[in-house]
């Protein structure tokens, strides 16, 4: 193994560090007769293409927690973990087929500006304040947090706070320049991200291929893996039995086989990517035609992440099983660094160039949210009604130092208990538990003109409250197994019901109470959206989208059932 970060290493991360820069800097140059507009600076209206709003969504959605944690559940779980990415492209077909027309017929820049025009200030209020909270001591922090270990483990060690730094600097840089320039520097982030990857996962086969007899030969060592760990390569886990070890009831717990498919996987998916700010504001601010095309080129490029992000993590466990890994360390999430430890001078240096650039661009792309939340629904709505949209810049520009200092220093020390319990985890964890409630919120009230605000308060409430129930209380309070759920031991003592199922029960019971409580208002609620069959004609370059993802998705899924 090679350990050492050589010069050749440093050259080519500082020669990354200096393009984006620099081509921000250009970028930033280009629209700065418009520096003082707050639509160009928080959504960069009009002037992103397809190309830049689909690697945008790459960039900002792909950071640390993929890379490192979903190789170490592509250890642990296998190709099944490939799931989250896969379905994610037909939840983007669906975003940008249904939910994004109606996002821009009725002019939304932002998700609490949704729910104020939807059902009221309230609804809207309350959500913007839980997002901005989510945003920086969740997403934020554990982006920072798990980057830093990262890039210090692979790096040596010993340099954790001045990468946490040198981490929030650059994501300042960027992100200071306003959605534009943001959306530009993404492509470039996205092309060191992908070619980084791929030279990684290269170099991964050629490893596992060399050390079982088959000389430096990718395509052998892909054929290696399937032939040494056959398990890891299906995509659904099977049901535990009375017969079943410990360490298959803990797969089933992380990813339970089809009852996924029926459940959370596509409420995790669907509301990432049509409810959330981070993710819908790099389309916003575009003509229906563009953010489609960007939507489904952000689709089509999921399909691939799998390669970069979780097949690393099976060569690890090949590798690690057969005695070539002597240790991992931080268990499976050790995965992705032990397999950087391969690489020679100069290629670790690209990997480290394309793991920074995940964490740039997601870190980037969350302040820009949680300065565009804050300032036109908190800030313009409440503390300064008259501010100018040079104001309304220079607020989102303090906005930006600040949430990234609350993010510096709540991970400075790990103070959120990050380190703890696994950054993917504690980002699935916390975002996990109000998902059904928001997501039903929002499904309402785009397509069923009888929701009211009241059953969209509830529903936010009663859908966090399920989520706990079934999470934490129900096998003691209902059972170990009903007619709902079966429980699992879950090698603590204790009995648990998989996160996916929790979350589906949680969404049909979140959407049976705001149906019920709508069915007591008006039939058509004053606030419905107006929606028409145009909205949702496609056109025939966008169909072909559609179908060439769903070929190749459909090819996998034959191959790895």
């Amino acid at each position: 193994m090679n350990k050492t970060f050589a010069f050749t290493d440093y050259a080519i991360f500082i020669i990354y560090f200096i393009i984006v820069a620099g081509y921000g800097y250009y970028i930033y140059n280009k629209r700065k007769r418009n520096e003082h507009d707050a639509k160009a600076f928080f959504l960069a209206e009009g002037t992103l293409t397809w190309w830049a709003i689909g690697a945008s969504l790459i960039a900002s959605n792909i950071s640390a927690e993929q890379f490192i944690g979903m190789s170490g559940e592509g250890f642990f779980l296998g190709i099944a973990v490939a799931a989250y990415e896969w379905i994610a492209a037909i939840a983007l077909i669906i975003v940008a087929v249904w939910f994004i027309p109606v996002y821009l017929k009725n002019h939304i820049y932002t998700m609490p500006q949704f729910l104020k025009t939807r059902y009221n200030e309230t609804v809207a209020l309350i959500m913007a304040i839980f997002w901005l909270f989510l945003y920086v001591f969740v997403n934020l922090t554990s982006i920072l947090y798990l980057g830093a270990v990262a890039i210090n483990g692979i790096t040596g060690g010993g340099y954790l706070h001045v990468i946490m730094i040198g981490l929030s600097v650059f994501a300042l840089i960027i992100s200071l320049g306003g959605m534009k320039v943001i959306g530009y520097t993404d492509v470039i982030q996205v092309a060191v991200l992908i070619i980084g990857g791929l030279v990684t996962t290269y170099i991964a086969l050629t490893v596992v291929g060399e050390k079982f007899g088959y000389g430096p030969d990718a395509i052998a060592g892909f054929k290696a893996l399937m032939h040494n760990a056959p398990e890891h390569f299906k995509m659904i886990i099977p049901r535990p039995t009375a017969a079943s070890t410990q360490n298959e009831v803990n797969k089933y717990l992380t990813f339970p086989g089809l009852a996924s498919y029926l459940a959370g996987i596509w409420i995790i998916n669907l509301n990432y990517w049509g409810c959330n700010q981070y993710i819908t504001q790099r389309a916003l601010g575009a003509d229906l035609q563009t953010a489609r095309t960007g939507i489904l080129f952000a689709g089509f490029l999921k399909l691939l992440m799998p390669l970069i992000v979780m097949l690393p993590g099976i060569a690890a466990y090949v590798l690690y099983s057969k005695g070539y890994l002597p240790k991992l360390v931080g268990g499976k999430d050790g995965a992705y660094s032990a397999i950087l430890e391969f690489l020679p001078t100069g290629l670790k240096g690209l990997s480290v160039a394309a793991l920074t650039a995940a964490i740039v661009a997601s870190l980037a792309g969350k302040v820009n949210s949680i300065s565009t939340i804050y300032t036109l629904d908190i800030h313009k709505k409440y503390i300064n009604k008259e501010a100018n949209e040079k104001k309304q810049v220079i607020i989102g520009r303090v906005t930006v130092f600040a949430a990234m200092i609350l993010a510096v220093l709540f991970t400075w020390h790990d103070l959120l208990g990050i380190g703890g319990v696994g950054g993917f985890t504690y980002i699935q964890k916390y975002t996990g538990f109000i998902s059904p409630g928001v997501f039903a919120m929002f499904l309402l009230g785009m397509f069923w003109k009888r929701t009211t605000g009241l059953a969209a308060i509830v529903g936010v409430i009663v859908g966090f409250l399920f989520s706990v129930f079934f999470n934490e209380m129900a096998p003691q309070v209902l059972g170990h197994e009903n007619f709902l759920y079966t429980a699992y031991a879950n090698g603590n003592g204790g009995y648990e019901i998989p996160f996916h199922i929790c979350m589906g029960l949680s969404f049909m019971f979140t959407m049976i109470i705001m149906i019920a409580i709508s069915l007591g208002g008006p039939k058509i609620n004053p606030k419905a959206f107006e929606l028409d069959k145009s909205m949702f004609k496609l056109k025939p370059q966008t169909i072909l989208l559609i179908v060439l993802t769903l070929l190749v998705l459909t090819t996998l899924y034959v191959k790895f059932w």
